[in-house]
């Protein structure tokens, strides 16, 4: 008999992030063990996009409790903590309907960054957020540890992530390209990319894949860099996979999605020592970390490719998905 999972979820369906990304492929899965997955998402109300960070989608939902009757769903998972996660939130522990969320994002320390916001502030309300869900589930053991430590007391699980290998492998690689450095992020201020940006690595092309507010700036700040916009699929795996080393300067991720695409292709990854990179690199193997960025690319420079390539395979949707459907609580 089909059951019906529920993902409330305050992205678009057309959005590029590791969230999307992640639904959409454990969707794929999900339907082939013959479930039914509906998304409740702002595209179903009127909604503006956030001042300052246009991506974050804040919803004016209505009529919430009909939608989630008609829909009827065995299950029902929160995949974010914005207004349309909030107005369900409300309404299921009205009805004493249970349910599961997900910790992404270090929402705390990027509200901190984007608008100064303290986190003695925020860290709270996350809590209070999460306080009644049958299971949180985040990226790593090591985010599992960090909500502990502030005062999650519900059963948090360490959810993995995957690659779509029919897309990212290293047979797009071709022995003609230009030798290039490679990030690939959403162009805003958290990312930490003027750290990329100011690599001096002679010899060696910058380019930068991805879209967002502070692109414009970048682009006439960094002349030298070579800025894409958005790639996706088959295009984007040619990036990474003719890339000589990715390098990912971000140091408030909970994953990063990005670097084991990129080691899918063969491509090592070459980051910060820092929550993300430590818990997907295999540092040596997989790819190279150093306070020094710089030095960090110079390591990476020195791994196999067809090593870094067969590592990858520990991560896969098939694993995430497992995680996904034996957390999932029912409604009643």
């Amino acid at each position: 008999m089909q059951k019906t999972i529920l993902i409330v979820t305050d992205n678009l369906p057309e959005q590029i992030n590791g969230v999307v990304t992640t639904y959409k492929n454990i969707e794929t899965l999900a339907v082939r063990d013959n479930y039914r997955v509906v998304y409740l998402d702002p595209g179903r109300f009127s909604y503006v996009s956030c001042p300052g960070y246009n991506e974050v989608k804040i919803a004016f939902p209505r009529k919430v409790g009909e939608i989630l009757e008609e829909i009827n769903p065995d299950h029902i998972h929160i995949a974010t903590e914005g207004p349309l996660g909030l107005r369900v939130r409300q309404y299921l522990d009205k009805h004493n309907y249970r349910y599961n969320t997900a910790y992404h994002t270090k929402f705390p320390e990027g509200l901190r960054k984007l608008f100064g916001i303290p986190e003695a502030v925020t860290w709270p309300l996350v809590r209070w957020f999460h306080k009644h869900s049958g299971k949180v589930l985040t990226t790593t053991d090591t985010m599992v540890k960090e909500l502990k430590e502030h005062g999650f007391d519900g059963e948090i699980i360490s959810w993995t992530r995957g690659v779509d290998r029919e897309i990212f492998h290293p047979g797009h690689r071709n022995s003609s390209h230009e030798p290039y450095l490679l990030c690939v992020s959403r162009v805003s201020k958290e990312k930490n990319l003027e750290r990329f940006f100011e690599i001096d690595y002679r010899g060696y092309k910058k380019i930068m894949v991805g879209d967002g507010p502070m692109l414009e700036t970048y682009r006439k700040q960094y002349p030298e860099v070579h800025f894409t916009g958005y790639k996706t699929g088959i295009d984007l795996a040619k990036y990474y996979a003719n890339a000589d080393v990715f390098v990912f300067p971000s140091q408030w991720e909970t994953f990063g999605i990005v670097m084991i695409e990129a080691m899918a292709c063969g491509t090592p990854v070459a980051a910060f020592p820092c929550q993300g990179p430590e818990d997907v690199i295999d540092e040596g193997i997989t790819g190279c970390m150093n306070t020094d960025l710089k030095q960090a690319v110079k390591d990476a420079f020195m791994l196999d490719r067809h090593q870094v390539w067969q590592a990858s395979h520990r991560w896969s949707w098939e694993s995430a998905w497992e995680i996904f459907r034996n957390n999932l609580v029912k409604l009643h």
